[in-house]
């Protein structure tokens, strides 16, 4: 596909008489495929109306992509909830003593979930959980293993850079050993998770026993220059300010840079529900867009934009291909239970292939089916789905 875009939208901005001179002068730098500067991104968070960031973010995302929409066919495997960090945000972790809501998953249990799709048409299993103080890198390394024994074909997606840290120390390994210990046992790429904010401040008051942002950066890295390719979130909409997640996307656009090893960036709404921060209003869905608009204006070398719509829930995955977004996730089959136990809109995150066509086509995308690395495995364009029984997944 070549991407093509239109740009009368945003030369009309930009002669616009109600946008100020430092919005249109961004405006021109967007337009002419420069890069904004973190003074830029912080002006388009503070002076910037979702009009603007989405004519923006849409041009910059058409550009990219064109009018295509991307998912996949995945699953998730979470181990277990028991964690033995105290992340004030999180709904979803237990610690070892606590019972109610806690789970441990054995290796069969796990491998009986992988069975369970054998022989369907899904492409990734994504596997991440909480950082179980029982649970090292020979227990995982064994069971990634076992998985490419059960499915040799699938993509095998797994461990938070968090978790990797853990399993690395307790083994006395170094990230590259490590890595490349897992690697040789059939990890195929890294999740983003764990990133939440990397300014070390706001980290010390959400997140304080966990890796640090250097270390979760310098995982990426060394994951990188293995060969083993991954995403990167960020945590938005709780105590942080606009200049913290500026900072925190130039400390992602400056490692791609390096290394060019991140296939997809996600924005994660904080979610409320039950936890330490329930004082904490959720932001809007206005701010969700504007966000959204922004890492796309700003992470000019990160290629796909990714809405979770378990996370951000389907009318809002729907808008946010408007305002830069090119990817929604896969079909899930209510396999992740993260965002469901803070409060989100999806409560059972389960989308039929078929659902999640209708969902990108009805706003005007192209709905494309991929794998993990973005190969096209099937264009949904005008497909009649009364033609083929369409499974679940």
């Amino acid at each position: 596909m070549i991407a093509t875009t239109n740009a009368s939208p945003l030369i009309k901005l930009i002669e616009s008489s109600e946008i100020s001179e430092e919005l249109k002068l961004i405006a021109k730098k967007v337009l002419a495929g420069e890069r904004i500067s973190i003074e830029d991104g912080c002006t388009l968070y503070h002076q910037g109306e979702l009009g603007f960031l989405g004519t923006l973010a849409n041009f910059v995302r058409e550009k990219m992509h064109g009018d295509y929409t991307y998912f996949n066919r995945n699953f998730h495997v979470e181990p277990t909830n028991i964690c033995v960090f105290d992340c004030k945000f999180c709904s979803y972790s237990r610690l070892l003593k606590q019972k109610e809501g806690s789970w441990e998953m054995n290796t069969a249990q796990m491998l009986a979930i992988v069975q369970s799709y054998k022989g369907k048409p899904v492409t990734e299993v994504h596997i991440v959980g909480g950082v179980h103080p029982k649970l090292g890198l020979d227990f995982f390394a064994d069971l990634l293993s076992k998985v490419r024994e059960l499915i040799p074909e699938i993509h095998i997606k797994a461990f938070t850079a968090v978790e990797l840290d853990y399993m690395f120390r307790k083994a006395k390994k170094t990230s590259a050993e490590g890595l490349q210990i897992l690697k040789d046992h059939g990890l195929n790429s890294l999740p983003g998770g764990g990133a939440e904010i990397f300014d070390e401040e706001i980290r010390k008051q959400i997140c304080e026993d966990k890796c640090s942002s250097d270390v979760w950066l310098e995982i990426h890295e060394t994951a990188h220059q293995l060969g083993i390719p991954s995403n990167a979130t960020m945590l938005y909409g709780h105590i942080e300010t606009y200049e913290h997640r500026i900072d925190h996307m130039d400390r992602l656009r400056k490692l791609q840079d390096r290394t060019h090893g991140f296939n997809t960036f996600i924005p994660l709404k904080f979610r409320n529900g039950d936890n330490q921060m329930s004082n904490i209003p959720e932001v809007s869905a206005i701010e969700d867009m504007r966000a959204y608009s922004i890492a796309r204006i700003f992470l000019d070398n990160i290629p796909h934009l990714k809405a979770y719509w378990p996370m951000l829930g389907r009318a809002s995955a729907q808008l946010s291909q408007s305002f830069g977004v090119n990817d929604i996730d896969g079909t899930i089959d209510d396999s992740t239970k993260i965002y469901s136990m803070a409060g989100s809109e999806e409560q059972t995150p389960i989308m039929s292939t078929k659902e999640l066509v209708d969902l990108i086509s009805v706003v005007g995308r192209h709905p494309i089916e991929r794998d993990t690395l973005y190969n096209i495995r099937k264009d949904y364009k005008n497909f009649n789905f009364n033609e083929l029984e369409i499974t679940a997944n």
